[in-house]
């Protein structure tokens, strides 16, 4: 084990200051003890940005370019946390450069592009650099709970999924332009958002067979332009010169599983959901629901066969399921759970993978880049089938 990792975020917006904080506090989640864990570098092309998040998340410095990251000889693993498009070029010169390199979802803007850098990341690995994609929702203690209760039986075999996941931040016309609106069919809600709900339903239910009546849907054709730069999700002042919207505000599809069936319904443009992941999985015992928006729990219904005990119940969630115990530094119950949690497990999960720990004494590990590429090729069967009027596309 190495007596320390020098650790890089590259991307200082939203997604971004998630990371950087959650190798803030990977360290001081769990055991064994990690190596020393040295915050070095926040790379951002805006340095403004860049400089700001490196001192509020206690990083000794700030970058311009992910060449310089890639270069320093004081880091080793790094964080890519940009724009779509940028992924590919930036994660096969870090993998070049010998870093370990934890890529945020979806993996690239193209399944061409995706599957190079899978094809990188297995060459990488041979070399002993890791490349490993952050599919966050796995981390969640509810989700995590729920796949333990289908996989054990308790819930048994998938019947019925059905999921959405509704965001708002593009329900005003005045959102300005930003690369999240640019790009071909399905790179809009559907890679944002709809990556997460496709991952998680196969995390839950198994494989996806078949993709049917896909649809995109561009509510708002066009933006404008801002005025000043753009950090996430934010609202600047804009100009009255407007740009083409390129990709969709919602989509919708259906799926067939190896068991089971479901149904899938994203937007950004869902006014008064600012992250609303929700399901229903329905199961040949009973059945759960999740919802973000409360994260500390889940709903569960166990037939025990009277018909006197119909309806869901809610569990609270606390130190005996997934990622509590350990994971919380008040790991009691109804303390408290969110979604930056679930970033410092994936943090801590990709460092002890990176320092070399037994599997068996780790945290799941991450998700490889051959799983990115098959959620890809999830929204690429959307896609297509959303452009050839619904027709079912088999994976």
């Amino acid at each position: 084990m190495a007596e320390s990792l020098g650790v890089a975020v590259i991307g200082a917006g939203m997604a971004g200051k998630a990371h950087a904080a959650a190798y803030r506090t990977a360290s001081a989640l769990y055991s064994p003890v990690l190596p020393q864990i040295r915050l070095v570098s926040i790379g951002d092309v805006n340095a403004e940005f860049g400089s700001l998040a490196a001192r509020r998340f206690g990083y000794e410095r700030n970058d311009t370019s992910w060449q310089a990251i890639a270069e320093a000889d004081d880091i080793d693993v790094v964080s890519v946390v940009i724009a779509n498009s940028l992924h590919r070029e930036v994660v096969e010169g870090l993998l070049a450069a010998g870093k370990h390199v934890l890529c945020e979802k979806p993996l690239s803007d193209t399944l061409d592009d995706a599957r190079a850098m899978a094809h990188a990341a297995r060459a990488a690995e041979a070399r002993g650099n890791l490349a490993r994609i952050g599919f966050t929702f796995r981390r969640t203690p509810g989700i995590a709970y729920i796949r333990d209760l289908v996989r054990n039986g308790v819930l048994g075999n998938v019947l019925h999924f059905s999921g959405r996941y509704w965001t708002d931040y593009g329900f005003s016309p005045q959102a300005p332009m930003s690369w999240r609106y640019k790009g071909g069919p399905g790179s809009g809600a559907l890679a944002d958002v709809g990556s997460h709900l496709t991952y998680v339903a196969e995390f839950l239910c198994g494989n996806i067979t078949s993709i049917s009546g896909g649809r995109l849907s561009t509510a708002i054709d066009k933006r404008p332009l801002p005025l000043s730069a753009v950090m996430g999700h934010d609202h600047v002042a804009v100009s009255d010169t407007f740009e083409a919207v390129e990709n969709d505000d919602y989509a919708a599809f259906n799926a067939e599983f190896t068991n089971g069936a479901g149904s899938f319904e994203v937007s950004r443009v869902a006014a008064g959901h600012a992250n609303s992941l929700q399901f229903e999985v329905f199961c040949e015992n009973g059945g759960a629901k999740f919802d973000q928006r409360r994260p500390n729990e889940i709903q569960l219904f166990l037939n025990d066969g009277s018909g006197l005990q119909g309806g869901y119940r809610q569990v609270i969630l606390g130190p005996g399921h997934p990622y509590i115990a350990g994971g919380l530094a008040m790991d009691a119950p109804e303390v408290g759970f969110g979604q930056n949690d679930a970033f410092g497990y994936q943090a801590r999960a990709f460092l002890e993978e990176v320092a070399g720990l037994a599997e068996a004494d780790s945290l799941p590990r991450c998700a490889t880049f051959d799983e990115g590429v098959r959620n890809m090729e999830l929204l690429g069967a959307v896609t297509e089938s959303a452009l050839d009027n619904g027709k079912k596309i088999t994976l």
